[in-house]
């Protein structure tokens, strides 16, 4: 359970201004900043009673001062939302908490008003090594697969994967950290007691009892297109980065990434085929600020600690790698077809009449060539890495 640091009528004034004003809206964030959640309901309160003082706050216009005042006529008592998610072994976390994760601070004016939690564990501890995987909803196979196989490696890794458990990219993800009975964090633009999309009821549980489920919206909120995209800041800020897999020219998986590059964390993209129209997106990000990463160790690499290196990537060891170097030269002077003399052979291979005899039966010992009368020539197994590596035919 989250400590309680926070005055009570402060987490009550909170919760209830979650009800009241919009996600990520930056004038009502400029009023916490000014007046404190108390104040700022109190004068919400006594301007919906009609009196003269405290005058309507600043920075909003009328039409949208009064549609603030109709909800706040209509919004329960706050302690009601907090019993409900109570009861659902969920709470409300706000800035002050223990559990509150300081980086969401960065966001200045459009930090959370606080979220509500479904989930036992820390937020704060799991948001300091989390990152996000992000990408269309209406992916590919390929999208899918590259999406749960980087679940899987970051949760094996210990990092904690952060998506909106949507379809798509979203939900390979977080199936992929839960597969490998890994961390997870889906952060919703509907109240953590809904399930959107419906179809996703089975895995929103598993991620509630396994990690946390996390939104801004107070319990029972539905969600809205707006709703989505201001959602996308918050796992931008909660994470140490966001990983693209495929996501058109407009998807909101995009603007998770630009949110990043804003707030100084990495934004990375999972490369697909360049006639795709589903990773289009993600090619313009790695045209410009984006880092192009293909698993998880390549993503740990750049945003872990240092020394967190991903293996170095190479082709296949070859037999002929492992030769020594004037071995090596004179196997490259062996022509792909035909037979060749001894004297042909040292002459392009830098060696002696005697070197180069020592070295060709060297090489017979090891498959690569064989003799026919006073030439030699390659064998058919040694023929075809002569040509792949650029041997004349």
């Amino acid at each position: 359970m989250t400590a309680a640091r926070v005055p009570e009528e402060v987490r009550l004034a909170r919760a209830r201004l979650t009800r009241i004003v919009e996600p990520g809206w930056e004038v009502a964030g400029s009023w916490l900043r000014e007046f404190g959640p108390v104040e700022t309901v109190r004068r919400i309160d006594e301007a919906d009673e009609g009196g003269d003082e405290p005058p309507p706050m600043p920075g909003v216009r009328a039409e949208r001062w009064a549609g603030l005042l109709a909800r706040a006529r209509e919004t329960p008592p706050p302690e009601r939302d907090l019993a409900r998610l109570e009861g659902l072994g969920g709470r409300f976390v706000c800035p002050g908490d223990a559990e509150w994760p300081g980086q969401l601070d960065d966001l200045g004016d459009a930090r959370p008003v606080g979220l509500w939690l479904r989930g036992g564990a820390s937020l704060r501890m799991w948001a300091l090594r989390s990152v996000a995987v992000v990408g269309a909803r209406a992916c590919t196979e390929y999208g899918v697969r590259i999406s749960a196989s980087l679940g899987a490696g970051l949760a094996e890794r210990g990092w904690v994967v952060v998506s909106g458990g949507a379809y798509g990219v979203d939900a390979a993800a977080h199936r992929g950290a839960l597969g490998a009975s890994g961390a997870t964090v889906a952060v919703l633009a509907c109240g953590v007691d809904r399930v959107y999309p419906r179809g996703h009821s089975q895995l929103i549980d598993r991620v509630a009892e396994q990690g946390l489920v996390v939104s801004e919206l107070p319990p029972g909120d539905h969600p809205t297109p707006s709703r989505f995209i201001l959602r996308n800041r918050v796992i931008a800020a909660l994470t140490r980065g966001t990983v693209v897999v495929e996501a058109a020219y407009r998807s909101g998986a995009l603007g998770t990434a630009r949110w990043a590059q804003r707030l100084g964390r990495h934004a990375m993209g999972v490369p697909g085929p360049v006639t795709s129209s589903v990773s289009a997106g993600v090619h313009e990000l790695l045209r410009k600020e984006g880092v192009l990463v293909t698993d998880a160790a390549e993503v740990v690499e750049l945003i872990g600690e240092m020394g967190e290196l991903a293996p170095e990537r190479r082709g296949p060891v070859l037999p002929r790698d492992l030769l020594p170097p004037a071995t090596a030269r004179v196997l490259a002077a062996m022509p792909a077809q035909g037979v060749r003399s001894v004297a042909e052979i040292g002459r392009d291979g830098e060696a002696s009449a005697d070197d180069t005899i020592g070295r060709l039966y060297e090489l017979r010992s090891l498959g690569f060539v064989e003799r026919h009368g006073d030439g030699w020539q390659l064998t058919r197994q040694a023929i075809r890495p002569v040509i792949s590596d650029g041997g004349v035919p």
